[in-house]
């Protein structure tokens, strides 16, 4: 037995930092989930990770960080699942993708998409750090809608010219979507009627006088 410890590598500080993060935002979005984030505190999500009530506030220092750093997560897994989904598609092929990419991530991962926007919603009337994590997002993610707008060579140069204001429809839109899917977590066969719905109308507005 004494030989087989020795030759277990020992973890490099990194990589038990990496775990204890890890183990930290799972126990934040457990907590969030069951309790909300005004009632997760810093001591409970170092507990429920496995460690002292004091190592998220030693890591984080306050709730905001914490939270900051939960959306940063989330957004990460969401942000390569939209990735591999959109990869080598433009336009309206690249939206209706996302948007049942969208879907999935819904239905596959409620836990992570509950956490991701009740702290979104939360942050409206914050100014913190986490408001402005929530605003780098969207701008990102708005964007990217923009660009599958630009460079699509089939759209029509009247319809690129309004991409921005189509972009911020389609987020609206998808936001509003997410807001009945959080009251309504059981319905999802409605949460994918009001996907293909926005499917429906991205559809109209980017096929006006469309290219043949």
């Amino acid at each position: 037995m004494r030989a087989t410890s020795q030759s277990e590598p020992r973890l490099t500080q990194a990589e038990r930092t990496e775990i204890s993060d890890q183990r930290m935002f799972e126990a934040t979005v457990q907590l969030i989930v069951e309790h909300g984030p005004a009632a997760t505190s810093l001591k409970d999500v170092g507990v429920q990770a496995g460690y002292s009530r004091g190592l998220a506030s030693h890591r984080f220092g306050n709730k905001d960080n914490l939270f900051s750093f939960t959306l940063r997560k989330v957004g990460e897994i969401w942000l390569r699942q939209l990735k591999q989904a959109t990869s080598g598609h433009t336009g309206l092929a690249a939206v209706e993708k996302a948007l049942d990419q969208h879907y999935r991530f819904c239905a596959d991962a409620p836990d992570y998409v509950r956490t991701f926007y009740t702290l979104w919603f939360e942050s409206v009337n914050s100014d913190s750090e986490l408001r402005d994590a929530i605003r780098h997002i969207h701008q990102r993610r708005h964007q990217d809608v923009v660009q599958w707008i630009l460079n699509d060579p089939t759209i029509n140069e009247s319809v690129k010219s309004r991409a921005d204001d189509i972009a911020g429809q389609f987020g609206a839109s998808v936001s509003g979507i997410v807001y009945y899917w959080l009251v309504n977590p059981e319905d999802l066969e409605q949460t994918k009627t009001l996907h293909d719905g926005l499917k429906h109308t991205m559809t109209q507005l980017l096929t006006e006088n469309h290219h043949e």
